[in-house]
């Protein structure tokens, strides 16, 4: 079982991901993990070790979940995945969770910061190549080569879950 899980901030990506990963005791990888260097997400790590850290797992994992994307700096990164799961999520729900989140994360949050100026871009940013954009996950569904799910993010996490499983396994019968 190979999945990954795509789109946009807030809309449970990671939750979703831990979820599946404990349910079916498979490794969750976490994209952030390549990216940032810290729980604070102020230091980006460098390609090459992002490189090395998403070839470490590959190597070590023959399946997973994965939430969030290599898009940006590895256009091919996880295409051996079996599928491809969208979170679609109304955008005021969606920024009513990142605005909750970011308030508990920073105790000095004063109700808006530049994290949460991008994630309002998402929608409106039209390059493909602008990592976390809508336009960046059409992008990257127009051109998987893994069936594609789309998921309502505002269902439960076990409704998402039972969705993705039974896809999974719809797929997985198919010769």
């Amino acid at each position: 079982m190979r999945i990954q899980i795509i789109g946009g901030s807030g809309t449970g990506k990671s939750t979703l991901g831990a979820f599946i990963g404990q349910a079916e005791q498979i490794p969750w990888i976490d994209t952030d993990h390549y990216l940032w260097t810290d729980t604070t997400f102020t230091e980006k790590r460098d390609v090459s070790e992002r490189f090395s850290m998403y070839e470490a797992d590959l190597m070590s994992y023959n399946d997973y979940i994965v939430s969030g994307s290599v898009f940006a700096w590895h256009p091919d990164g996880f295409i051996n995945r079996d599928l491809l799961v969208f979170l679609s999520l109304d955008e005021s729900v969606r920024m009513e969770r990142l605005i909750a989140r970011e308030a508990a994360r920073y105790p000095d949050f004063t109700g808006s910061n530049e994290f949460l100026d991008w994630c309002r871009t998402y929608h409106t940013a039209t390059d493909p190549s602008m990592i976390g954009t809508f336009a960046e996950h059409q992008y990257q569904m127009d051109r998987s080569i893994s069936p594609i799910l789309i998921v309502d993010a505002s269902l439960s996490t076990q409704l998402q879950y039972q969705k993705i499983i039974e896809t999974y396994d719809r797929l997985s019968l198919q010769p």
